[in-house]
């Protein structure tokens, strides 16, 4: 139960601090609580009914986007060790992406109404593009430190820091998980175009639910991205905890502030780019990596 509440705490806290940084992002350094007074203004807002939606669906689909981003979570490595270890931590996170995937699209299905089912479509149109470069790059990083495990990824790393020899998979693997987000140029499945796309048939808590799963798998994912290719909590002078922590509110500023800078791509753009241009790089970087580890590199 304690491991359970200190996951929930951290995920809960990396969605607030992803918030507030967008927030001052867009408005300015005054406006970083201003999700507060959102979150709060949902919950006092009445959900939204459309003409015989399917509520089972997309209550399901609302409830999974945040429990998918804190069970994602449960496999980032605070203080040295994960809350919930497994011969396969790797393949856990990479699970709980796949699944957010179906839960979006029920939340697009669930209400039975062409906007939000048109971003359902842009968001599975989107997954076809991400899923299997993002899938390549945690082979890669699994394929260089010889394990699975967040933490045996974190060791291998004590000397040379993966994005060194891995820097296409910590590229794609940023891009893959602001695409899971629908986030700055991945954003068309919530676009203005498509009338607020998944969103613009939620209200009060339904739609606060799926925000806050958004900023939350955003903010996990910058610190998984700090464990997997900046060495998590090597450094010198500072304790492990807090080079971890600087680290993953470095790369969540480059996700919030290019985010908010780069232009939407069009998703059969992107999903052009995703197999003709990715997919071959993210396999000649395993290629490579794999030589790499067969010469010793990463021991």
């Amino acid at each position: 139960m304690a491991e359970a509440l200190v996951v929930l705490a951290v995920a809960l806290g990396a969605g607030l601090v992803v918030a507030a940084a967008d927030s001052v992002v867009l408005h300015g350094a005054a406006a970083w609580s201003d999700p507060v007074r959102a979150g709060l203004r949902h919950l006092s807002t009445q959900p939204r009914r459309t003409l015989r939606p399917d509520v089972l669906l997309l209550r399901a689909g609302v409830v999974a986007v945040p429990v998918l981003a804190v069970l994602a979570a449960a496999v980032v490595p605070l203080g040295g060790q994960v809350l919930a270890p497994s011969s396969a931590e790797l393949v856990w996170f990479n699970a709980a992406e796949a699944l957010l995937w179906a839960a979006l699209w029920l939340v697009g299905w669930g209400p039975n109404a062409v906007y939000s089912l048109v971003g359902g479509y842009r968001f599975l149109a989107q997954g076809l593009a991400y899923e299997l470069p993002l899938m390549f790059a945690l082979i890669t990083v699994g394929v260089g430190a010889g394990s699975l495990r967040v933490t045996d990824v974190v060791s291998a790393q004590q000397d040379l820091w993966f994005v060194v020899t891995m820097p296409v998979a910590f590229v794609v693997f940023l891009a893959g998980s602001a695409a899971f987000a629908f986030w700055g140029p991945f954003d068309p499945p919530v676009s203005a175009d498509a009338g607020g796309g998944l969103l613009s048939d939620l209200a009060g808590a339904d739609r606060l639910l799926v925000q806050l799963g958004r900023y939350v798998f955003l903010g996990v994912s910058a610190a998984m991205a700090a464990a997997l290719f900046l060495g998590a909590g090597h450094g010198p002078w500072l304790p492990d905890t807090a080079w971890h922590a600087v680290k993953t509110l470095a790369v969540l500023a480059v996700l919030v502030t290019v985010g908010r800078r780069v232009p939407a791509i069009r998703p059969d753009r992107f999903v052009e780019v995703a197999w003709m241009v990715l997919v071959p790089l993210t396999l000649l970087q395993a290629l490579v990596v794999s030589v790499l580890a067969l010469a010793g590199v990463y021991r």
